[in-house]
């Protein structure tokens, strides 16, 4: 027992001192003599590169990520998880208050709300707009959206049928300064398709109180979107008791497509279902494609440092001639030879991972907290941009930075251990 243990011992001590060997020898190649300055340049350029490759990575995953989660975030405050719908939509559903109380027992279902969707035309004080106008039960709305939750202005207290001789309405923020309107103005809503006549449909108007404003961050809706009591809404459009949706909305927003063909099943054949992702599909493969273009540009980044790891590798092998065979003719191995160029692989690798980590966590940090960078909310739906890194993204952004960095010292590694020391030092 006491000869392994010793045995044990000499072993961690030997293999000990040849990583500190290792490790002096790759320290003092990278800091060059005064007359191989041009391997110190070079080592600070493959480092710089290392950097910029990982600070670029996680920067532009952050934005990524940023763009994915606040759209993701606004819609599903506007809009449920999952929506049920007539085949035909001009039948409207009739019987949306049985089917209401079906939907609710359906397993992760949280809320159920019935609306009723219709384009209108709005004339405020500086002319006429295009308005989606949704028709809402108030308490059935805010259980299952977020939108009216916060309001910029006004009270969802007033969305009444009935407030100072008016219907009450609440607008998206760009919509009303669009409009001129302002909380406590008269808006007039007109129906192109209001009464049906002899002559055809005969647009109908009505007058709505402004009695708040919202404002989602998401700029489409923002600027066309309105709320109003659905029994208002009925009226404006010359409608019976019905809706031409009903919204739920679930403890777990993957399971939408499942839910929605069960609520199908519940309703029967003359209905049919759509969920958020189907509603956004184009927009979330977009941003998953950008993720994938994205890692692939920034990936040549890593390319390009890994390019000066193996530069500045092969020059100091190429400049170490002698200094290695001195080394191998003392007893160094050609093991720990391919080591101490595998050891300033890494050593650069992991000097320009954690600058690029530093610096990229900093400058989302900062760019996320005081939105440094402003968009036009009319085409991009977002006033800014948002950064959201994550510390996954580090993890594996840095595995991949510091797995490129050891792939490059390979060839010159080998070349190291390919010096014969007798023909090196013959003429020395």
């Amino acid at each position: 027992m006491p000869t392994a243990c010793a045995a044990w011992t000499l072993k961690y001590v030997r293999s000990t001192l040849m990583t500190r060997f290792e490790l002096f020898v790759a320290g003092r190649y990278l800091r060059a003599r005064r007359k191989e300055k041009v391997i110190s340049v070079i080592t600070v350029i493959s480092v710089a590169g290392v950097a910029a490759g990982v600070m670029a990575l996680i920067i532009s995953l952050a934005v990524n990520n940023g763009f994915r989660d606040t759209l993701q975030r606004n819609l599903l405050g506007a809009t449920a998880h999952v929506n049920v719908l007539r085949l035909d939509p001009g039948q409207g559903i009739a019987d949306w208050r049985d089917l209401t109380t079906r939907f609710k027992r359906i397993p992760h279902v949280l809320a159920v709300a019935p609306v009723l969707y219709d384009p209108v035309i709005m004339k405020g004080a500086q002319g006429y707009k295009g308005v989606v106008l949704k028709g809402i039960d108030v308490r059935s709305e805010i259980s299952t959206s977020d939108m009216l939750k916060h309001l910029k202005a006004g009270s969802l207290d007033r969305l009444t049928d009935d407030d100072g001789g008016l219907p009450g309405i609440i607008l998206g923020a760009k919509l009303a300064e669009d409009s001129g309107l302002a909380v406590n103005r008269v808006a007039t809503l007109i129906s192109p398709e209001g009464t049906l006549t002899p002559f055809g449909p005969e647009p109908k108007s009505q007058r709505f109180r402004v009695v708040g404003i919202f404002e989602s961050g998401f700029g489409e809706i923002d600027q066309a979107w309105a709320y109003a009591p659905v029994h208002s809404v009925q009226k404006l459009l010359s409608l019976g008791d019905v809706v031409n949706s009903i919204e739920i909305r679930l403890d777990d927003l993957n399971l939408a497509p499942e839910i929605g063909a069960e609520a199908v099943r519940l309703a029967g054949n003359r209905y049919t279902s759509t969920n958020w992702q189907e509603q956004n599909k184009e927009l979330l493969h977009a941003l998953k494609m950008e993720r994938v273009v994205t890692f692939i540009t920034i990936g040549l980044i890593e390319l390009v440092g890994a390019l000066n790891i193996l530069i500045t590798l092969t020059m100091i092998v190429l400049t170490k001639y002698k200094d290695i065979a001195v080394l191998m003719s003392m007893g160094a191995r050609r093991g720990q030879i391919r080591r101490i160029f595998v050891v300033q692989g890494a050593l650069i690798g992991a000097v320009g991972t954690a600058i690029g980590l530093t610096f990229g966590y900093l400058i989302c940090y900062f760019a996320d907290t005081y939105r440094l960078v402003p968009l036009d909310e009319a085409v991009y739906a977002l006033s800014f941009v948002p950064f959201e890194p994550r510390p996954i993204d580090g993890v594996w952004i840095a595995l991949a930075a510091m797995t490129v960095s050891l792939l490059a010292t390979l060839y010159p590694a080998r070349n190291a251990t390919r010096i014969t020391p007798v023909e090196v030092l013959r003429y020395e």
